[in-house]
C-alpha cells in the first residue's frame, strides 16, 4: 500500500481518479488549488486506487493522505 498525500496546503479542487481505477507512475490523482493556482498530485508509482479519503471542496492541509494506492 502506498498512501498519496498533500504536498501542499489548499482546497481538493477535482479528483481526476475513482476507486478500483489503475494508475501509472506520474498520472494525475487530484488537483488541489491554492492561492488561486491549480497543483497537481500525480501517483508516485502504479498501483490500484484502494481509497479516496478526500472530496471535492475540502479543505487539506500539507501531508494529509489524500489516496491509497494499493
Amino acid at each position: 500500500m502506498a498512501d498519496v498525500a498533500a504536498h501542499i496546503t489548499g482546497t481538493v479542487w477535482k479528483i481526476e481518479i475513482k476507486v478500483g481505477q489503475q494508475v501509472s507512475a506520474g498520472d494525475t490523482l487530484v488537483i488541489l488549488e491554492s492561492m488561486k493556482m491549480e497543483m497537481p498530485v500525480e501517483a508516485e508509482e502504479a498501483g490500484l486506487v484502494v481509497e479516496i479519503r478526500c472530496r471535492e471542496s475540502q479543505s487539506v492541509n500539507e501531508g494529509d493522505v489524500l489516496v491509497v494506492l494499493g
